[in-house]
Protein backbone atom coordinates (compact mmCIF):
# COMPACT_ATOMS: atom_id res chain seq x y z
CA UNK A 1 0.00 0.00 0.00
CA UNK A 2 1.66 3.09 -1.12
CA UNK A 3 -0.98 6.00 -0.21
CA UNK A 4 -0.38 7.91 2.94
CA UNK A 5 -2.64 6.81 5.90
CA UNK A 6 -4.07 8.94 8.66
CA UNK A 7 -5.96 8.06 11.27
CA UNK A 8 -8.51 10.16 12.18
CA UNK A 9 -9.02 9.77 16.09
CA UNK A 10 -10.17 11.39 19.41
CA UNK A 11 -7.87 11.29 22.75
CA UNK A 12 -10.20 8.84 24.49
CA UNK A 13 -11.97 7.11 22.03
CA UNK A 14 -11.26 2.57 22.50
CA UNK A 15 -12.58 2.04 19.11
CA UNK A 16 -9.65 4.44 17.91
CA UNK A 17 -7.09 2.62 20.20
CA UNK A 18 -8.31 -0.72 18.17
CA UNK A 19 -7.40 0.81 14.75
CA UNK A 20 -4.02 2.10 16.32
CA UNK A 21 -3.04 -1.20 17.62
CA UNK A 22 -3.90 -2.96 14.82
CA UNK A 23 -1.77 -0.86 12.85
CA UNK A 24 1.58 -1.31 15.08
CA UNK A 25 1.17 -4.77 15.09
CA UNK A 26 1.35 -4.94 11.07
CA UNK A 27 4.06 -2.16 11.27
CA UNK A 28 2.43 -0.14 9.62
CA UNK A 29 3.11 3.49 9.24
CA UNK A 30 0.14 5.76 9.70
CA UNK A 31 0.10 10.02 11.37
CA UNK A 32 -2.78 10.73 13.57
CA UNK A 33 -5.12 13.82 13.44
CA UNK A 34 -7.22 14.63 16.26
CA UNK A 35 -10.66 16.10 16.45
CA UNK A 36 -12.57 17.85 19.02
CA UNK A 37 -15.97 15.35 19.33
CA UNK A 38 -18.04 18.06 21.23
CA UNK A 39 -17.23 20.44 18.55
CA UNK A 40 -16.84 18.53 15.12
CA UNK A 41 -15.67 20.35 12.36
CA UNK A 42 -16.91 20.51 8.99
CA UNK A 43 -13.91 18.54 7.22
CA UNK A 44 -14.52 15.95 10.36
CA UNK A 45 -18.50 15.43 9.01
CA UNK A 46 -17.68 15.59 5.22
CA UNK A 47 -15.24 12.05 6.17
CA UNK A 48 -17.27 10.72 8.64
CA UNK A 49 -20.55 10.46 8.21
CA UNK A 50 -21.71 9.17 11.48
CA UNK A 51 -19.86 11.93 13.14
CA UNK A 52 -17.54 9.29 14.68
CA UNK A 53 -14.13 8.33 15.44
CA UNK A 54 -12.30 6.60 14.20
CA UNK A 55 -11.41 7.35 10.53
CA UNK A 56 -8.91 6.19 7.94
CA UNK A 57 -8.07 8.17 5.71
CA UNK A 58 -6.01 6.45 3.23
CA UNK A 59 -5.09 8.80 0.23
CA UNK A 60 -8.52 10.81 -0.68
CA UNK A 61 -10.43 7.94 0.82
CA UNK A 62 -12.19 7.52 4.08
CA UNK A 63 -12.67 3.92 5.43
CA UNK A 64 -14.64 4.78 8.98
CA UNK A 65 -16.37 2.59 11.70
CA UNK A 66 -13.55 0.65 13.66
CA UNK A 67 -14.78 -2.82 12.49
CA UNK A 68 -14.76 -1.97 9.24
CA UNK A 69 -10.73 -0.71 9.04
CA UNK A 70 -10.05 -3.73 10.89
CA UNK A 71 -10.95 -5.82 8.10
CA UNK A 72 -9.88 -3.21 5.51
CA UNK A 73 -6.32 -3.70 7.47
CA UNK A 74 -6.89 -7.51 7.16
CA UNK A 75 -7.30 -7.40 3.88
CA UNK A 76 -4.24 -5.08 2.82
CA UNK A 77 -1.23 -5.61 5.11
CA UNK A 78 0.65 -8.49 6.20
CA UNK A 79 0.55 -10.55 9.51
CA UNK A 80 -2.82 -11.22 9.70
CA UNK A 81 -4.29 -10.96 13.18
CA UNK A 82 -7.22 -13.17 12.59
CA UNK A 83 -7.32 -17.25 12.52
CA UNK A 84 -6.75 -18.04 8.72
CA UNK A 85 -9.38 -21.26 9.46
CA UNK A 86 -13.04 -19.15 8.62
CA UNK A 87 -14.96 -20.79 11.08
CA UNK A 88 -12.52 -19.58 13.97
CA UNK A 89 -12.19 -16.31 12.15
CA UNK A 90 -16.05 -15.95 13.13
CA UNK A 91 -16.00 -16.83 16.42
CA UNK A 92 -13.20 -14.08 16.97
CA UNK A 93 -15.18 -11.86 15.12
CA UNK A 94 -18.31 -12.94 17.43
CA UNK A 95 -15.82 -11.75 20.77
CA UNK A 96 -14.83 -8.98 19.17
CA UNK A 97 -19.04 -8.17 19.16
CA UNK A 98 -18.61 -9.15 22.83
CA UNK A 99 -15.72 -6.99 23.30
CA UNK A 100 -18.08 -3.66 22.22
CA UNK A 101 -21.14 -4.79 24.63
CA UNK A 102 -18.58 -4.37 27.31
CA UNK A 103 -17.77 -1.19 26.11
CA UNK A 104 -20.99 0.12 25.86
CA UNK A 105 -21.70 -1.03 29.64
CA UNK A 106 -18.54 0.82 30.58
CA UNK A 107 -20.50 3.45 29.10
CA UNK A 108 -23.58 3.44 31.12
CA UNK A 109 -21.45 2.85 34.28
CA UNK A 110 -19.72 5.76 33.91
CA UNK A 111 -23.17 8.02 32.72
CA UNK A 112 -25.25 6.52 35.63
CA UNK A 113 -26.80 9.35 37.64
CA UNK A 114 -27.45 7.30 40.35
CA UNK A 115 -26.18 4.22 43.02
CA UNK A 116 -28.88 2.03 41.32
CA UNK A 117 -28.20 2.75 38.19
CA UNK A 118 -24.20 2.69 38.94
CA UNK A 119 -24.87 -0.70 40.77
CA UNK A 120 -26.53 -2.39 37.78
CA UNK A 121 -23.91 -1.57 35.61
CA UNK A 122 -21.39 -2.88 37.56
CA UNK A 123 -23.53 -6.46 37.79
CA UNK A 124 -24.26 -6.46 33.91
CA UNK A 125 -19.88 -5.78 33.88
CA UNK A 126 -18.98 -8.23 36.47
CA UNK A 127 -21.51 -10.82 34.29
CA UNK A 128 -19.85 -10.35 30.99
CA UNK A 129 -16.29 -10.41 32.81
CA UNK A 130 -17.21 -13.90 34.10
CA UNK A 131 -18.53 -15.25 30.98
CA UNK A 132 -15.12 -14.00 28.98
CA UNK A 133 -13.01 -15.96 31.63
CA UNK A 134 -14.96 -18.66 30.93
CA UNK A 135 -13.63 -18.43 27.56
CA UNK A 136 -10.16 -17.89 28.68
CA UNK A 137 -8.07 -20.70 28.75
CA UNK A 138 -4.68 -20.13 30.41
CA UNK A 139 -2.83 -19.67 27.39
CA UNK A 140 -0.71 -15.87 26.62
CA UNK A 141 -3.24 -14.44 24.53
CA UNK A 142 -7.01 -14.66 24.22
CA UNK A 143 -7.01 -17.75 21.88
CA UNK A 144 -3.69 -19.34 22.01
CA UNK A 145 0.26 -18.30 21.37
CA UNK A 146 -0.78 -15.26 19.19
CA UNK A 147 -1.93 -12.36 19.77
CA UNK A 148 -5.50 -11.42 17.42
CA UNK A 149 -8.30 -8.87 16.90
CA UNK A 150 -9.87 -9.94 19.94
CA UNK A 151 -6.81 -9.23 22.45
CA UNK A 152 -6.80 -5.32 20.58
CA UNK A 153 -10.14 -4.74 20.77
CA UNK A 154 -9.99 -6.11 24.99
CA UNK A 155 -6.85 -3.75 25.25
CA UNK A 156 -9.05 -0.65 25.44
CA UNK A 157 -11.56 -2.11 27.83
CA UNK A 158 -8.75 -3.24 30.51
CA UNK A 159 -6.91 0.34 30.37
CA UNK A 160 -10.66 2.21 31.88
CA UNK A 161 -10.21 0.02 34.47
CA UNK A 162 -6.71 1.22 35.13
CA UNK A 163 -8.70 4.79 35.87
CA UNK A 164 -11.60 3.47 37.53
CA UNK A 165 -9.58 1.20 40.47
CA UNK A 166 -8.23 4.00 41.24
CA UNK A 167 -11.45 5.80 42.18
CA UNK A 168 -13.09 2.56 43.50
CA UNK A 169 -12.87 -1.57 43.39
CA UNK A 170 -15.76 -1.98 41.66
CA UNK A 171 -15.10 -5.23 39.30
CA UNK A 172 -12.70 -7.97 41.41
CA UNK A 173 -11.19 -9.07 38.44
CA UNK A 174 -8.10 -10.02 40.47
CA UNK A 175 -10.46 -12.78 41.84
CA UNK A 176 -9.86 -14.57 38.51
CA UNK A 177 -6.19 -15.93 37.67
CA UNK A 178 -6.35 -15.98 33.78
CA UNK A 179 -8.48 -12.63 33.30
CA UNK A 180 -5.55 -10.98 35.84
CA UNK A 181 -3.08 -12.17 33.98
CA UNK A 182 -4.08 -11.72 30.50
CA UNK A 183 -5.05 -8.17 31.80
CA UNK A 184 -1.21 -7.60 32.80
CA UNK A 185 0.10 -9.35 29.27
CA UNK A 186 -1.84 -6.96 27.10
CA UNK A 187 -1.26 -3.68 29.49
CA UNK A 188 2.35 -4.71 28.67
CA UNK A 189 2.13 -4.96 25.53
CA UNK A 190 3.87 -2.29 22.87
CA UNK A 191 0.90 -1.52 20.65
CA UNK A 192 -1.47 -0.86 23.17
CA UNK A 193 0.56 0.94 25.76
CA UNK A 194 1.18 3.13 22.85
CA UNK A 195 -2.11 2.79 21.52
CA UNK A 196 -3.00 6.16 23.38
CA UNK A 197 -1.11 10.01 24.40
CA UNK A 198 0.71 10.16 27.42
CA UNK A 199 -2.02 12.17 29.57
CA UNK A 200 -5.07 9.73 28.63
CA UNK A 201 -5.28 8.78 32.26
CA UNK A 202 -5.60 12.55 33.27
CA UNK A 203 -7.75 13.11 30.10
CA UNK A 204 -10.22 10.64 31.24
CA UNK A 205 -10.86 11.56 34.59
CA UNK A 206 -11.61 15.02 33.70
CA UNK A 207 -13.79 13.54 31.07
CA UNK A 208 -15.37 11.52 33.92
CA UNK A 209 -15.73 14.63 36.34
CA UNK A 210 -17.78 16.31 33.74
CA UNK A 211 -20.23 13.46 33.25
CA UNK A 212 -22.23 14.89 36.09
CA UNK A 213 -22.68 11.30 37.19
CA UNK A 214 -22.36 9.18 40.23
CA UNK A 215 -19.17 8.74 39.23
CA UNK A 216 -18.04 11.91 38.64
CA UNK A 217 -19.41 12.47 42.66
CA UNK A 218 -16.89 9.18 43.60
CA UNK A 219 -14.18 11.44 42.24
CA UNK A 220 -15.23 15.00 43.73
CA UNK A 221 -15.18 13.06 47.24
CA UNK A 222 -11.29 11.54 46.80
CA UNK A 223 -10.11 14.59 45.40
CA UNK A 224 -8.63 17.06 47.89
CA UNK A 225 -10.54 20.53 47.80
CA UNK A 226 -7.73 22.87 46.72
CA UNK A 227 -7.80 20.33 43.38
CA UNK A 228 -11.56 21.13 42.78
CA UNK A 229 -11.10 24.67 43.57
CA UNK A 230 -8.40 25.10 40.82
CA UNK A 231 -9.25 22.61 38.41
CA UNK A 232 -9.98 24.66 35.41
CA UNK A 233 -12.80 21.73 33.60
CA UNK A 234 -14.99 22.37 37.00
Amino acid sequence: MSEKLILVSHHLCPYVQRAAISLAEKNVEFERSYVDLSNKPDWFLAISPLGKTPVLRVGDSSVFESAVILEYLEETQSNNLHPSDPLKRAEHRSWIEFSSAILNDIAGFYNAKDKDAFEKKIDDLVTKFSRLDERLVGTPWFDGNDFSLVDAAMGPVFRYFDVFDQIGSFVAMEESDNLTAWRQRLSERPSIRNAVPIDYEARLEEFLLRRNSYISRLIEAKRPASSLENDPGM
